[in-house]
């Protein structure tokens, strides 16, 4: 495999940064498989739930897309707590950070968000303060949020709930991040 020359960026020329665009251009389009790699791993994440991660998100997805949601929401969905592996503080920024590039602003601040309005739910419950998110009740996807919790979020963690399987969802999770970023 060619390599560039430098060792610090600031050297580098630019048949360097072809070089790397050209690999960078092939690197970004396996996202998709990366992205589905990630949520598989989400079968073996926290324990104590009565369904995996993984479980978790596919009924969320399936309940966001029997709503009627749109695609990109519904693959937002599939992907909200994707963050739990490696940010299991702070994973709604993770996925917001994932899928900035692809999905409209009011989506984004939803996933940005939802964690801190996930905690409506049971923040009471560990000694912190369930109206957290009321410090966002003038934005105007404030009701998105809710709406996503309520409809979608909290009320997936149900064994007998039939979802979609991930592989239902891989064509619009492939469709999402096949396209042109937008910066």
């Amino acid at each position: 495999m060619e390599k560039v020359k430098f060792t610090q960026m600031k050297d580098g020329t630019k048949e360097d940064y072809d070089l790397l665009s050209k690999y960078e251009e092939k690197f970004s389009k396996d996202l998709p498989d990366r992205i589905l790699d990630a949520l598989r791993n989400l079968d073996s994440s926290v324990d104590g739930y009565q369904v995996t991660r993984l479980e978790h998100s596919l009924q969320s997805a399936t309940r966001a897309e029997k709503d009627g949601a749109d695609e990109e929401m519904v693959v937002a969905t599939l992907l909200h707590d994707i963050g739990d592996n490696l940010a299991p503080y702070n994973h709604s920024q993770l996925v917001a950070s994932v899928l900035r590039p692809y999905v409209s602003e009011k989506v984004y601040w939803i996933m940005l968000h939802h964690g801190i309005f996930q905690e409506y739910y049971y923040a009471h419950h560990i000694g912190r303060d369930r109206h957290a998110r009321e410090k966002f009740k003038d934005h105007p996807y404030y009701q998105d949020a809710v709406d996503f919790c309520e409809k979608w979020d909290q009320k997936s963690f149900d064994p007998d709930y039939e979802s979609y399987s991930l592989e239902y969802f891989e064509p619009k999770v492939r469709k999402l991040f096949s396209k042109e970023p937008n910066f």
